[in-house]
C-alpha cells in the first residue's frame, strides 16, 4: 500500500497530479483545496496518500495535510460516499470549515457543496459528528497531560504553584502543541525568570 509521496511535479490538473519519482510517474486523485496548496510543474511535492483498491482498479488519492486525508477516509465511510463524491466534497469546502459545519449540525452548509442534497448533508452530520468530538477531546487530553507534565516539572524545580500555572497557560496558548515539551518547558523557565 502506498501512504506518501515525494518527488517532483510532473503534470498538474484541478483533480489530478502526477509526481515524477527517479523516473516513475505516480497519479493520484487530489481535491481542489490540495491543487491549490501545489507548486508548479517541475516543483517539488510531497503527498500524503490513501490507496484504493477496488475489483477492477487501484487508485491514489494524495492529500497536503493529514486532516483533509483522515476527513476523506471517514467521509468514505459513510455507506453512499465512495472516494470520488469524498474528494468532491474535500474539493467544496476546507476540513477544518467542514469539521466545524459538522460540529454545529450545519446542514444548510454542507448541502451547498455541489452533488451534496440535504439527505447526504444530514447523513454526513449524523455520522460524523460523534468521531469529529472524539477526535477532539483526544486533542484536550493530550493538552492537558502536557500541562499538567510543565506544571510538575516547574514545581518540582521549586517554583510556585500560581506563578507556574499562570507561566505554563500563557506559554501553551502562544506556541503550537507540535513544539515539543522540551522547547515549552524552555519558554517556561525563561518567563519564570522575568517573575
Amino acid at each position: 500500500m502506498i501512504a506518501y509521496l515525494k518527488g517532483t511535479i510532473f503534470q498538474k490538473r484541478p483533480h489530478q497530479v502526477i509526481i515524477d519519482i527517479n523516473g516513475v510517474g505516480y497519479c493520484a486523485a487530489i481535491p481542489l483545496t490540495t491543487y491549490f496548496k501545489l507548486g508548479d510543474v517541475g516543483q517539488p511535492a510531497e503527498l500524503l496518500i490513501h490507496t484504493h483498491l477496488t475489483d477492477n482498479a487501484l487508485s491514489l488519492f494524495g492529500f497536503m495535510t493529514e486532516d483533509e486525508r483522515d476527513l476523506f477516509l471517514k467521509l468514505i465511510g459513510i455507506s453512499g460516499i465512495g472516494p470520488k463524491l469524498a474528494m468532491n466534497i474535500l474539493s467544496g469546502i476546507e476540513a477544518a470549515e467542514l469539521e466545524d459545519a459538522i460540529k454545529k449540525s450545519d446542514v444548510g452548509r454542507i448541502s451547498m457543496i455541489p452533488g451534496i442534497g440535504k439527505k447526504t448533508a444530514l447523513r454526513i452530520t449524523m455520522e460524523l459528528q460523534d468521531k469529529i468530538e472524539k477526535k477532539e477531546k483526544l486533542l484536550a487530553v493530550k493538552g492537558s497531560q502536557e500541562k499538567e507534565d510543565l506544571i510538575s516539572a516547574l514545581l518540582n524545580l521549586g517554583f510556585r504553584r500560581k506563578e507556574v500555572e499562570r507561566v505554563v497557560d500563557d506559554t501553551l496558548r502562544h506556541h503550537s502543541e507540535e513544539a515539543g515539551f522540551e522547547k515549552l518547558l524552555r519558554e517556561c523557565l525563561k518567563k519564570m525568570a522575568k517573575v
